[in-house]
């Protein structure tokens, strides 16, 4: 996620940049065939294209709105992982003790009780990060050149890293092979942890009103997790996206038939008004004139391609907004937070503040 306040210009033309080039031929062909060429009948009235402009910028608004949706859930989603993970160590703090058991632990045990289950619960997020880093067929910034040449300046932990080694630390082998053998690994995580809080019961190291809180707990966090995964296994329609892909490429192409045949006219009304303003009929100011107005119809090139930049752009921020897990500069910090998270609760229950690990910096101004 980007930190800074205004994403740059240059930033934004240099990632659309193989696209501004189809946009110049696009509008320079039929602009070289009606004036080159002679071919006066290659346009279109403006009035049907001006239609099919109005229709997809609805199109495109409603795509974009619903992928900001998505972003925007996920962000409060994972919202609702920090708060949790805070609570859920407070309880660790006040409910784990030795006020109903029977055989008193030490401060130091307790401290290794609750060090134990933070340290699962981090095991939990780095499992549900890298299950929500891994690619899925309609993700796209795998597969457009634009977005691999973007991410290939930025490390992505997830990545980088397998899941095995990032649990490394965090729970005992035993805990890691059978997290590793499940599909569901931040599930198994969480399991894990169900069965510990019950053998705390068991020992009266926490109560039953204590225990059935805790529990409270994860079951929270499986729906948080349950709805994590529902955004990342379900895309955005796929008939919306493909359509409203087809949509805008069609008006694109229509765009510079209807362009080049308004610039014409405004060339030609410029010269007449230019003329009649002058009274000159044979000068080398006229033929200055004349010259500008028959060829004042290549201005619908810049023209057009600006207007189709503009449309497909807004298309593809709303395609690269639709994932919000995937990875690139526009999606969901996960492992910033998570990694914020860990931080956070590690401090709650006194961790040595040695082995804390230091926050993500931010790689060019992307937070992932």
């Amino acid at each position: 996620m980007y930190i800074k306040r205004k994403f740059p210009l240059w930033g934004m033309i240099k990632w659309t940049r193989r696209d501004i080039y189809i946009f110049i031929i696009l509008g320079v062909i039929p602009v070289f065939l009606y004036k080159g060429l002679g071919l006066y009948w290659l346009h279109l009235p403006w009035l049907p294209i001006g239609v099919v402009g109005t229709a997809v910028a609805f199109i495109v608004s409603f795509k974009n709105n619903a992928s900001y949706d998505r972003l925007w859930e996920a962000r409060k989603i994972y919202g609702g992982i920090v708060n949790g993970s805070r609570s859920f160590t407070l309880m660790l703090n006040d409910f784990i003790s030795n006020e109903h058991t029977e055989n008193p632990l030490p401060e130091e045990e307790l401290f290794k009780i609750r060090k134990e289950m933070v340290m699962r619960h981090v095991a939990w997020m780095t499992s549900l990060r890298h299950a929500l880093r891994q690619h899925k067929p309609w993700e796209v910034s795998k597969s457009h050149k634009s977005d691999q040449e973007y991410m290939s300046r930025i490390e992505v932990r997830e990545w980088k890293y397998s899941l095995a080694e990032e649990l490394d630390g965090y729970i005992s082998e035993t805990e890691k092979e059978e997290v590793l053998s499940k599909k569901n690994k931040q599930g198994a995580c969480l399991n894990l942890q169900s069965r510990h809080l019950n053998k705390l019961k068991e020992a009266g190291l926490i109560d039953n009103f204590r225990h059935m809180e805790m529990q409270n707990m994860l079951t929270e966090f499986f729906t948080l997790q349950g709805k994590v995964e529902r955004i990342k296994n379900f895309p955005y329609p796929r008939q919306f996206a493909t359509l409203n892909y087809l949509f805008v490429w069609i008006f694109i192409i229509l765009l510079p038939l209807g362009m080049m045949h308004e610039f014409e006219e405004i060339g030609m009304m410029v010269v007449q008004a230019i003329q009649e303003h002058m009274k000159v009929h044979s000068s080398p100011i006229h033929a200055v004139v004349e010259y500008v107005g028959n060829y004042f119809i290549w201005f619908a090139v810049p023209f057009t391609v600006i207007i189709s930049w503009i449309f497909h752009t807004m298309e593809r921020i709303g395609e690269t907004t639709e994932n919000p897990f995937e990875g690139n500069g526009n999606d969901i910090p996960i492992t910033t937070m998570s990694r914020g998270i860990e931080i956070d609760i590690r401090q709650m229950i006194n961790d040595n503040p040695d082995l804390i690990p230091e926050p993500i910096v931010a790689q060019f101004n992307i937070q992932l």
